[in-house]
């Protein structure tokens, strides 16, 4: 017997266990704490939801395994998530063990909410264990739970736990341990769920909580307090915006020494290298190709984790769901709903993750709409473009109130894919046919100050990726840039650069007659293509080019007065338009053809966004001559 088979026997003979909750109820956090490094991760069969599974071992030495189920508000489903959860714990998934118990986590400060979610899944017949999470939030807050009474109310044990905290899960432990576990539990069928009325299962929550529960030494909820003004229809959406701009400013002014230390490093072993190596093809592959190439993308990984520790922190400590809150009625007037923000922020960080995060979205048009414009979102590969091209054409000065002149260029850009993001949404609207605003519904979890093992481990986990990135795809599309800008090298008797005769020179060339009228010359024009693969790649693609074009061996660290130097204005803010809504990058139409199960709508994405790039850049060159006069 293979070693395969042994090790599918075994998981067979372990039991499973399912965590299932409502989003926001510390079930992940739970699942970590469980199983620390030991998870497996990847993809339900079909479909790109996450499925996370890990084991850990009881006390008394008795393996279990644990499988994280999407968050679901019911087991009638109306997101693709909550199918999933139904399917799963219903035994209904081709493919997929039936869990044969489940730990249901629950929101100690919200059990109105969800105690509806447990009792359906009592109703399936499997065996259960109620986890009371954040008992500690509830007792600051004076709510007193009688466990004892909650565990003979729901006819199963009820453990309280605190998954945010080293220890926090032993209670859970205990109580697995003492539960007798059987392999391959039947569940009931769903009609035992369909027979029993929604209105009749609000009852019963309500009677539960009015015996188990006592509100009377509450101290009130310092988050709703909170809200009164972040919430505010008139502060609320000032506070949204002074919060955005502020991020913006300090991508650039936090940014500016750690970049500096980048550069300078990159500039000496550039230096370094090139005087320890005699001149020829190894020499120009490593200074001009390597260095000059990915050393120009990795100059802008500061910028990127401040970006993203902001985003971390106001995603930890509460502030997201407000935002989105905020932004549904504005959003609500182009046909979606405030619950497509989610996704929308995540494409900040990268489409990919923001088209994904759209399944959460019920109505299936708002679903597609928001597919759709997720792109228009300035995701963090667009930074370096952004970057690079704002530090050689606007001057780094302060304007009234000490704000920063490239933060505020940066800040409307940004803003400039918001505001397109929503009047391609408006579009699709009229398009699609039209249908009534559907009223956001969404817990809003409580404030709290971020954790900041979680934010060091986000910022990690994004300088991991975008490192790898660089060291592996940009790297290799740098050294093909490089040998397709080296060969097969000048005539005798030319006139130009060599890279002006290569194969990379030809297609630039080429390329130039579709985008000269947008003031791209054969440079940019070669940087274009490979940036296809991944945006940030452009960057990286420009050191190169112009290495090879004679810019110098410390080409990394002077590309910008090189770019600024070379074009004009006019061509720079036509860039910057481009890239507001440059076409995707391969991996993310790819995500969309399997998030809409077609490729048309992946042919669409490409196409309305050159067609909108294109425009906005014409417009944004000819405008720009005209008014400088050149």
């Amino acid at each position: 017997m293979g070693a395969v088979d042994q090790q599918v026997q075994a998981a067979a003979k372990t039991p499973l266990i399912a965590l299932l909750g409502n989003p926001n109820c510390g079930k992940t956090a739970l699942f970590n704490r469980l199983t620390g490094a030991r998870q497996k991760v990847a993809n339900y069969a079909g479909v790109t939801i996450e499925r996370k599974e890990g084991s850990f071992t009881l006390p008394g030495g008795r393996a279990l395994r644990v499988l994280d189920l999407p968050g679901a508000y019911s087991l009638n489903a109306h997101t693709p998530d909550e199918a999933i959860t139904r399917d799963v714990v219903a035994g209904l998934r081709a493919g997929e063990q039936t869990p044969d118990a489940v730990v249901c986590v629950v929101n100690a400060t919200n059990l109105r909410l969800n105690l509806r979610l447990v009792l359906e899944i009592k109703r399936l017949g499997l065996p259960m264990v109620l986890a009371l999470n954040m008992v500690d939030v509830a007792k600051k807050r004076g709510i007193e739970i009688d466990t004892a009474r909650l565990s003979n109310e729901l006819g199963m044990p009820v453990i309280e736990t605190v998954a945010v905290h080293a220890g926090g899960e032993k209670g859970l432990l205990a109580a697995l341990e003492a539960m007798p576990l059987e392999l391959h539990v039947k569940p009931n069928p769903l009609s035992a769920i369909d027979a029993v009325p929604v209105e009749e299962t609000q009852r019963e929550v309500r009677r539960i909580i009015d015996a188990t529960v006592s509100f009377d030494n509450d101290k009130g909820n310092l988050s709703e307090q909170i809200d009164h003004v972040v919430l505010h229809p008139v502060i609320g959406p000032v506070i949204l915006a002074a919060t955005m701009f502020l991020i913006f400013q300090a991508v650039f002014s936090w940014a500016a020494v750690p970049m500096d230390l980048i550069k300078n490093g990159v500039d000496a072993i550039g230096q370094w290298v090139g005087g320890a190596m005699a001149d020829g093809p190894l020499r120009s592959l490593i200074v001009e190709g390597i260095l000059g190439g990915v050393g120009s993308v990795l100059v802008f990984l500061p910028q990127i984790l401040i970006l993203f520790l902001f985003i971390l922190v106001l995603e930890d400590c509460g502030y997201l769901p407000r935002a989105a809150f905020l932004l549904d009625r504005m959003m609500g007037g182009v046909g979606l709903s405030g619950r497509a923000f989610i996704p929308l922020l995540s494409s900040f960080a990268c489409a990919i993750p923001g088209v994904m995060a759209a399944r959460t979205i019920q109505n299936p048009r708002d679903r597609l709409v928001t597919i759709m414009i997720a792109p228009l979102m300035t995701c963090s590969a667009r930074l370096p473009v952004y970057a690079l091209v704002i530090a050689a054409f606007i001057p780094n000065r302060e304007l009234a109130g000490g704000i920063n002149l490239q933060g505020m260029v940066l800040f409307l850009l940004y803003a400039a894919g918001i505001i397109s993001a929503m009047a391609v949404a408006w579009v699709f609207k009229r398009t699609m046919g039209a249908k009534g605003h559907q009223p956001l519904m969404l817990e809003l979890p409580a404030y709290h100050w971020p954790h900041l093992h979680n934010l060091a481990l986000g910022l990690w986990e994004r300088a991991r990726i975008f490192i790898t990135r660089v060291g592996t795809v940009i790297l290799t599309l740098m050294v093909l840039v490089w040998f397709l800008s080296s060969f097969p090298g000048a005539p005798e008797g030319a006139t130009h650069p060599p890279i002006y005769y290569s194969i990379a020179g030809m297609l630039g060339r080429a390329l130039a007659v579709v985008f000269e009228p947008i003031g791209f010359g054969w440079q940019i024009c070669i940087a274009l293509v490979p940036g296809m693969a991944a945006r940030e790649v452009a960057v990286g693609a420009l050191g190169t080019v112009y290495a090879l074009s004679g810019g110098g061996e410390d080409v990394a660290s002077s590309l910008t007065p090189i770019i600024a130097a070379s074009w004009g204005l006019p061509t720079a803010l036509s860039l910057l338009a481009w890239y507001v809504f440059a076409p995707q990058c391969l991996s993310t139409l790819s995500v969309v053809r399997r998030e809409t199960g077609s490729v048309r709508y992946a042919f669409l994405m490409a196409g309305y966004m050159f067609a909108l790039a294109y425009t906005a850049s014409f417009l944004t060159f000819h405008i720009a001559r005209a008014v400088l006069g050149s």
